[in-house]
Formats: structure tokens, C-alpha cells, sequence
């Protein structure tokens, strides 16, 4: 499956606008093209928890770092606030 080509942010503010805040395991976390991910996925259609929520993982790697152990933690995160912002549309 090919991921969509992003655009590289032009500057570190730019890079700073692209950083979205979630709460991981209890702990607030950035994470970079959150929001970029999160079109992606929508626009995919992608159905079902486990291939949204591979798919979210997936990309969210290309762009941040996750340790293994915590990929659970993470994957509940993310279908979380994907979610939330499919709600919101």
C-alpha cells in the first residue's frame, strides 16, 4: 500500500504547526503529520479497527519514533483520536 508523498515542512515553525498533542498510556505526547496521517486514512476509506488501526501505526512511524512496547499504547491513542476527528467531519 503506498503512502501518499508529503510535502517536507519549509522551516521549523512549520514543522512546529504540524505537531498535534495526544494523551498516550496517561502521558501527553507530540506527534509530527498527525493531521496529514489522519487525511490520509480518511481518504483511503480504510474500514475496520485493526486495519485503521495498522495503517495509523504505520504511518505515524514514518514521522515519529515508537518504541515497540508501547505500539499498543499508541494504537489505542491514535483509533482514539481518529475517531474523534472523523466525528468531527
Amino acid at each position: 500500500m503506498e503512502t501518499k508523498k508529503r510535502e517536507k515542512p519549509c522551516c521549523a515553525a512549520e514543522t512546529l504547526r504540524r505537531i498535534r498533542r495526544i494523551e498516550v498510556g496517561g502521558v501527553v505526547v507530540g506527534l509530527a503529520m498527525l493531521d496529514d496521517v489522519f487525511q490520509d486514512v480518511i481518504e483511503r476509506g480504510i474500514t475496520g479497527v485493526t486495519a485503521i488501526g495498522d495503517e495509523l501505526i504505520r504511518q505515524v512511524k514514518i514521522y515519529n519514533y515508537i518504541p515497540k512496547e508501547a505500539e499498543p499504547l499508541y494504537r489505542a491513542a491514535l483509533l482514539l483520536a481518529y475517531q474523534n476527528e472523523v466525528k468531527k467531519r
